[in-house]
């Protein structure tokens, strides 16, 4: 029994050693001798006293609490805050100013039926507004709770909303009060932890976080489990990432294992201010009269979970809102629509027809008045001019037009749509859980369905003009394979990439088979597509160069970052890694015969093989320090001590940056590796340069000495600092040789660029990778084909070259600004003279040194010209910064919407700066998805999101309006006309119920029913004929011709209504009693053929019926004549002259039902003949498009393509253009040879 608890405590220890494989940027120990000058200042003044939370000057500094709220509104701010955001819009002010204006004796209808439906409009916009801010904070809990515990319902969920709502409903779900409700184990005192609530939690309290628990606030790492003060972290919740990343704490606190150690613990950490970065921190904690630097390394963030670590003791050093992921928790920019926009100019544009009518009625009324009594005869006796009071005294004639005035804007008021903002916001929640429940955009393989993260933009889908992607992991998987690599000039590896079998196809030889086909192919590794005899099964030692072998695979095995995980049962090594490039390095590295497989604070242990016993031996490597790779930097070092002593600097890098960084002994193989290089690019690989050198004992001492100094240096200029210090012993290196890893295209990337291209849209490409692989790239994606002239802007002139040797900076920018001018016009006069021989297509390809200055204030127009006429836009090597001015110069310059999509963190500036922001939710983690406004799986989701969801959004939201706005005008106009015939008297021509019912009983439901269900075509032919999609690029259904044509329809509308009722009833009688029509049959009569006439008319205007839109049209005609039985039933005081109304007189009377008929018929008739005239002879293309469905003839090629070359623009892009192109060659040629 003893030898077993002795073999199981050995088993326990090796296991406890086997998970410590953390690595340190800063190795080994460190003295804080730097510069602390910017603590206390500004951004440095956090002061954080460990183990005492009511310390009096921890008091005085008042730290955020660390309770929590996701919501934009609490129980007390809601209506306050709510009400604010509704009167905001000028509509609901207006109506607002008539309804408190109802209560006066100005009012030509209660005061009652003017507020009541500007309660239920405000009412149920905010009653929306209150549910979605409750769906934020049932998201936000249910994402950082179930998010880990069942990753995949957080997808699916969007399918099945009921689950969220069972899961809430059963207490199961948390929300704010559950998070902030949470426990944790804090130093209570004398050695002593106690659970308390998250949300008591103070700046420096001592916490206990056990495995598998969320970090409650942010921690300074002090120790954990592991003797090394390691532990395991996963960030899913931060960045979306699930690989483990591995933070360490400082060496002076490592031993503190035992609740009991920290009763008399005391320290004193200086800091940053809180701040949005989850990358950086800069602090010194002061322990023991010792200041140690503190980093990223140290710092654990909240929402965070504990993994693979069976405890943790942490120092809360940001509580509540001031941690990072709060601070990272703002809102995206605020984006409208153009058509929502523009809505408001047409409302503007209404109010000043209001006004207009209003002033005009009044002087009319004003002049009247003032006629009524004229040397005691009386005109209109009936309105008793000799005793009436200030609103119509003939004496006071100006006040009382004034005062119509007031009357008549009340009155005039239902010529702006009450209920316009509302349906529209219904009907974009509406189509946006439609976007959500797509099947067809359901990445199941991911199980990630689509997600419209706002639903403001919806209509906006269906307007771009401009697609700006990022390539990797947008266009291509971001899933890199090791494929080729050149070693000591020697090029190694027989696979095939797509774009070479693209490349093929372009030049019409046959397909190579894929290498995962060969007869010699094991099992498919993930990461690893590499084969070559002279290499594999340990053949490297038999080739001339097997030193510079071993040392370039050696390189690929310990300069990552990669933590591996031993399987315990079969003994196989996997990797975690930060990139899928540096996972597929070390995968590569192993199946050549350097198996990397432990790695602990100091070292990195392989298992090799040696070339002269041919067995494999296992090395360790003391690493001393690493050099992080970044986007400016372009390169990654690691600093290690071999088992003979020798100091190695083994570093990898883009070619940009690396072979300037060479020994003048270390360029053997220079111009071979060069060469491979460039064809590896011209096969659309990545590429990195890998190269070493030796450094002596002393020469690292004063390196390690500097670089010390800049991580100690508590300062913003730290990075700038170590970059510095890196910079310098990364020179001097001998070249190894170069990796190449083909990062693959997405499925079905080539077709949705081609279906993009034929809807007209332009697509640019925003790519960090050198231009040859992104040439490359765009032919097999066919955004470049053959016969396209290329127009390529750079730098590499011999001019500027031999400039840039010289040094001068300010001769350097001069000459490259007048360069890039120079071939920004020769260019464009190349595009102009070619228009008028042929239409030949033009590519832009620049790269980001001469982005540079083409964005430059007095270059950036010429250059947005010449893209503008080019078929294909690619910049390579940009940068973030430059993505996002790229994107914000196409937005202004040109006016159209913009679409930028993207998948990592690179793209968020892009995202966000784009009209519309799409984000890939790949495997880049999260950040480019949290800042998007609409999130699918793969880019060619993009084809149906645009081309189908965007066209009916596009379509639905400008019908709807126009409709809005002819049925109010139809309904408004016919008041005002009734005003004139009563000389402007003020009083309406309907009772107050029917004018306060209008728009939300009588006419909103199937206008909403149009914005959600209407299609002018299927999904299907929105796919098939593309061209469908300009007509929401061109704004062709809601140019103002349009909406002025809606509105003049309904002012004819309008005016047949009224003179067709008036004359048919005005001194006929009635019934067969004799009895002729007054106000309240008028009044009736009038309505009940409005309700007809824009009900009919939102029937004759839908393409695309169901159930739900025959409800309701019909359903509110007959809820009208409903609404008459009722009302009129109820006492007169109430229905005033609507007292049975139509149960006694219009009912009975068959003039009623006449006159309604051939109103109605005879109002239809103009726009009727109007839409067949046009749609016969103007057809439009969706009506094309709709005639060939109605003929069957949908399938018929002669057809179809008649029907695709009254396309509004050619397509010059995609499989179809470079098909066009290669028959119209061939036409030339057989022309030519005749």
């Amino acid at each position: 029994m003893a030898e077993l608890g002795r073999r199981r405590m050995r088993g326990e220890k090796r296991k406890k050693l086997h998970l410590s494989k953390i690595y340190s940027f800063a190795c080994g120990k460190s003295s804080f001798k730097g510069d602390h000058s910017q603590i206390g200042g500004r951004g440095y003044s956090r002061l954080v006293f460990c183990n005492e939370p009511d310390n009096f000057e921890a008091g005085i500094r008042n730290y955020a609490d660390n309770s929590v709220r996701s919501t934009k509104y609490t129980p007390a701010t809601f209506l306050p805050k709510s009400l604010f955001e509704q009167f905001r819009r000028v509509a609901n002010f207006y109506f607002l100013v008539t309804g408190i204006l109802a209560f006066t004796k100005l009012a030509p209808y209660t005061a009652v039926t003017a507020i009541l439906p500007l309660t239920i409009v405000i009412g149920a916009t905010m009653v929306k507004e209150g549910i979605e801010d409750w769906r934020r904070k049932k998201q936000s809990a249910y994402e950082l709770y179930f998010g880990q515990l069942v990753p995949g319902l957080k997808n699916i969920t969007n399918f099945n909303k009921e689950i969220v709502v069972f899961l809430q409903a059963s207490g199961i779900l948390p929300q704010d009060m559950e998070v902030n409700n949470r426990r944790v184990k804090v130093h209570k005192g004398h050695g002593t932890f106690e659970y308390t609530e998250w949300k008591n939690l103070r700046v420096g309290h001592i916490v206990k976080v056990m495995k598998d628990e969320f970090f409650p606030a942010d921690l300074l790492l002090l120790s954990s489990s592991y003797e090394d003060a390691v532990c395991y972290v996963e960030t899913m919740n931060l960045d979306g990432e699930t690989n483990l990343k591995l933070k360490q704490g400082l060496e002076v606190t490592s031993s503190l294992h035992e609740d009991f150690e920290f009763s008399d613990f005391k320290a004193t950490i200086k800091c940053e201010d809180p701040n949005a970065n989850l990358y950086s921190f800069v602090g010194s904690m002061e322990f023991e009269e010792q200041q140690h630097p503190l980093s990223p390394q140290q710092l654990l963030l909240r929402d965070s979970k504990l993994q693979n670590t069976d405890y943790i003791f942490g120092a809360v050093v940001f509580t509540g809102h001031d941690t990072k992921v709060i601070q990272n928790s703002t809102d995206p920019p605020s984006k409208r629509s153009k058509i929502e926009r523009k809505m408001d100019k047409i409302i503007y544009f209404l109010f000043c027809i209001l006004f207009l009518m209003a002033f005009v009625g009044s002087i009319f009324f004003g002049i009247a008045t003032k006629d009524d009594l004229d040397d005691g005869v009386m005109k209109r006796w009936y309105l008793r001019p000799d005793d009436s009071k200030i609103f119509f005294d003939p004496k006071r004639a100006p006040a009382a037009a004034i005062f119509h005035s007031l009357t008549a804007l009340m009155l005039y008021g239902f010529f702006i749509p009450i209920s316009l903002y509302v349906s529209i916001e219904i009907v974009k929640v509406l189509q946006s859980i439609f976007i959500n429940q797509d099947i067809h955009m359901y990445y199941e393989e991911a199980d990630k369905p689509a997600h419209a993260r706002t639903s403001n933009l919806n209509e906006e889908l269906g307007q771009v003009d401009t697609i700006l992607s990022d390539k990797t992991g947008t266009l291509t998987c971001n899933s890199m394979e090791f494929i080729k690599c050149s070693i000591a000039g020697v090029a190694y590896g027989r696979g095939v990439t797509e774009v070479e079998m693209a490349m093929d196809r372009k030049n019409g030889s046959p397909l190579i088979n894929d290498i995962r086909e060969s007869p010699d192919r094991n099992t498919p590794i993930k990461g690893f597509n590499f084969t070559d005899e002279r290499i594999m099964n340990g053949n490297w030692v038999n080739e001339s160069h097997v030193d510079v072998i071993q040392n370039f695979f050696r390189l690929l095995a310990i300069c990552h970052t990669a933590i591996p995980e031993v399987d315990e049962g079969t003994g196989n090594v996997s990797y975690e890694a930060e990139s899928p490039d540096e996972a597929a390095f070390v995968i590569a590295a192993r199946e050549i015969g350097f198996e990397f497989y432990k790695r602990t604070q100091t070292s990195l242990s392989m298992y090799e093989l040696d070339p002269v016993s041919g067995d494999k031996v296992e090395r360790i490597y003391k690493l001393l320090n690493v050099l992080e790779f970044n986007s400016s930097r372009k390169r990654m070092s690691v600093i290690v001590k071999d088992e003979e002593g020798r100091i190695l600097l083994l570093c990898k890098g883009a070619d940009s940056v690396m072979f300037e960084r060479l020994a003048k002994d270390g360029r053997e193989f220079e111009e071979k590796t060069s060469e491979h290089v460039h064809e590896y690019a011209d096969a659309g690989l990545r590429t990195l340069i890998l190269a070493y050198r030796e450094i002596d004992e002393e020469q690292y001492k004063e390196f390690d000495k500097k670089l010390s100094q800049a991580k100690n240096s508590v300062s913003a200029d730290q990075e700038t600092m170590i970059e510095e210090v890196s910079d310098k012993i990364e020179r001097n290196l001998i070249l190894l040789g170069a990796t190449a890893v083909e990062d693959k295209l997405q499925n079905g990337v080539p077709d949705c660029i081609d279906k993009l291209a034929q809807a007209g849209i332009k697509i640019w490409v925003l790519t960090g990778d050198k231009m040859e692989t992104a040439i490359n790239i765009g032919f097999a994606c066919s955004l470049l084909r053959q016969g396209m002239k290329q127009l390529i802007i750079h730098l590499e002139t011999p001019e500027i070259q031999a400039l840039e040797k010289g040094g001068d900076k300010s001769a350097i920018s001069k000459a490259s600004r007048e360069s890039i001018r120079r071939q920004i016009s020769e260019a464009a006069q190349q595009v102009t003279s070619s228009r008028g021989t042929s239409q030949k297509a033009f590519a832009l390809i620049i790269d980001g040194k001469s982005l540079t200055y083409a964005l430059e204030d007095n270059i950036k127009g010429m250059f947005l010209e010449l893209a503008i006429r080019c078929a294909s836009v690619i910049c390579c090597r940009s940068s973030p910064k430059q993505k996002a001015l790229v994107t914000r110069l196409v937005k202004s310059g040109t006016g159209k919407t913009t679409l930028a999509i993207g998948d990592g963190a690179n793209d968020v500036g892009m995202l966000q700066e784009a009209d519309i922001g799409v984000g890939i939710s790949g495997v880049e983690g999260m950040q480019a998805v949290m800042s998007s406004d609409i999130a699918i799986a793969q880019f060619r989701y993009l084809e149906r999101l645009l081309l189908v969801h965007g066209h009916w959004c596009y379509r639905r939201i400008s019908s709807m309006i126009c409709y809005f706005f002819y049925k109010n005008i139809t309904f408004g106009f016919t008041l005002f006309l009734y005003e004139v015939y009563a000389s402007f008297s003020g009083q309406p021509a309907y009772n107050d119920w029917f004018l306060s019912l209008y728009n939300v009983f009588f006419s909103s439901l199937p206008v909403i029913a149009l914005g959600v269900f209407d299609q002018d075509v299927s999904a299907r032919y929105c796919q098939k004929f593309p061209m469908l999609y300009q007509e929401g690029v061109q704004n062709i259904l809601f140019s103002w011709r349009r909406i002025l044509g809606w509105m003049l329809n309904g002012f004819i509308s309008a005016i047949i209504i009224f003179f067709f009722c008036t004359k048919a009833m005005e001194i006929q009688a009635f019934d067969e009693e004799g009895r002729t029509a007054g106000r309240d049959i008028l009044g009736a009569t009038m309505y009940t053929c409005v309700v007809w006439v824009v009900n009919l008319q939102m029937a004759l205007a839908i393409s695309y019926f169901t159930l739900i839109q025959h409800i309701f049209i019909w359903g509110t005609i007959a809820f009208w004549y409903l609404f008459l039985i009722v009302y009129g039933a109820i006492t007169p005081s109430f229905s005033t002259n609507a007292y049975k109304v139509f149960i006694e007189t219009l009912a009975p009377s068959p003039s009623f039902w006449i006159v309604t008929l051939f109103v109605v018929v005879s109002t239809l008739i103009p726009y009727f003949s109007y839409s067949a005239l046009q749609m016969r002879f103007f057809p439009m293309y969706h009506e094309m498009v709709q005639w060939i469905r109605y003929e069957g003839k949908a399938n018929d090629p002669e057809i179809i393509e008649l029907v695709r070359q009254g396309s509004l623009r050619p397509t010059t892009v995609g499989s179809t253009a470079r098909l066009a192109a290669k028959t119209n060659h061939i036409r030339e040629n057989s022309t030519n040879h005749r």
